[in-house]
């Protein structure tokens, strides 16, 4: 048993890690057929076009990585079963759960290194991808820019009703500061704006009033030049900004994002939930997998890879449409993350029992 477990665990692995290797560079030639255009009308630098397509790479390969997964095991399945050798194996006496075994164990391999990019490597490339998307293709859906609130620390709150980060400039600006449930000073301004060049806040319109008991304090200037204790861009912070963090950075990025009551608290819970289930998803396609191209039938390993792209679809289309219930509908993002889990989890229960008569 130990040749048998070997000889599919190498299959399984080496499949796999060649189909990346020949799916990757498709990838790529599509992204730049559709980006070409955008890239000479923005002047692209080639270094920059470089360290782009080293961080799609990886962000490519962990988008469809479920997809690569199912495909790879279902083609070098689908090959045992037409030279009969899955029947060789279990007419010995091999029960279908012992044949299962040295596929859980690439399954694991797999998931485990999956764990380890998804939290260490593919965070640190996304901030390159997505950077050079929001630097270079003008991608404006990237923040939330109208109606913005915040806590900046744990006595004062500040709000704007609009945001321009190419101009660093918000506009009605208000900050509280509260003594218990008390409040202890407001500052109002028609607008606010960085000024890079003196590293300060200059406020328009600007009116401070302070609370002493029963006695308030007013100001009242036509400018104001000051520090407060957030960045300008803390106003909007970029939607995908938990995607560009390692595991114990998300953590804490989290933290603070629950006790600032960051409207997007949601969506980056979401991010470390799916961080999670990735690597569950392994097991869970490798079992459907198994089961659906363990034996022959009509169509031979065409429609086998026929089926089996059409799932691996259905399995990202299940997880973007959680992702959006997220986002537009105030879904669990835990809910989210594991529901395809799920949902494929029972398919995978029912598939085995079909596949071990």
């Amino acid at each position: 048993m130990k040749i048998l477990d070997s000889y599919i665990i190498k299959r399984y692995l080496a499949t796999f890690f060649i189909m990346l290797l020949l799916f990757i560079p498709i990838g790529i030639m599509v992204d730049i057929a559709e980006k070409i255009d955008k890239f000479k009308e923005n002047e692209v630098p080639n270094s920059a076009l470089f360290d782009y397509y080293i961080d799609f790479t990886w962000h490519f390969a962990n988008q469809l990585f479920p997809i690569f997964l199912f495909l790879s095991v279902i083609w070098f399945t689908s090959k045992l079963a037409n030279n009969t050798e899955i029947i060789a194996i279990l007419s010995s006496g091999i029960s279908f759960w012992r044949f299962l075994k040295p596929y859980m164990i690439s399954a694991l391999i797999i998931a485990f290194l999956a764990f380890i990019f998804g939290m260490f490597i593919v965070p640190t490339s996304n901030r390159g991808y997505k950077e050079f998307g929001f630097k270079y293709l003008k991608k404006k859906n990237e923040r939330n820019t109208t109606y913005l609130f915040k806590q900046i620390n744990p006595s004062e709150f500040i709000y704007v009703s609009s945001y321009n980060p190419i101009r660093k400039r918000a506009n009605n600006f208000t900050l509280e500061r509260f003594n218990g449930n008390k409040l202890e000073l407001k500052i109002n301004a028609e607008s606010i704006r960085w000024i890079e060049s003196d590293s300060v806040f200059r406020l328009s319109n600007y009116i401070k009033r302070k609370f002493n008991n029963d006695q308030e304090l007013l100001e009242k200037l036509n400018q104001k030049d000051t520090i407060f204790d957030f960045k300008i861009d803390d106003l909007s912070p970029v939607k995908y900004k938990a995607e560009t963090l390692t595991m114990f950075a998300l953590n804490d990025f989290i933290n603070n994002e629950k006790e600032s009551g960051s409207i997007l608290i949601n969506s980056h819970l979401l991010v470390r939930h799916k961080r999670y289930s990735l690597p569950f998803s392994c097991f869970i396609l490798t079992i459907i997998a198994v089961s659906m191209s363990s034996f022959k039938r009509r169509g031979g390993m065409g429609l086998n890879l026929a089926i089996g792209i059409t799932l691996g679809f259905l399995f990202i289309f299940f997880d973007k449409i959680f992702g959006v219930l997220v986002t537009k509908a105030k879904f669990s993002p835990a809910l989210a993350a594991w529901s395809p889990i799920l949902l494929f989890g029972l398919l995978a229960i029912f598939l085995l029992r079909y596949a071990k008569r």
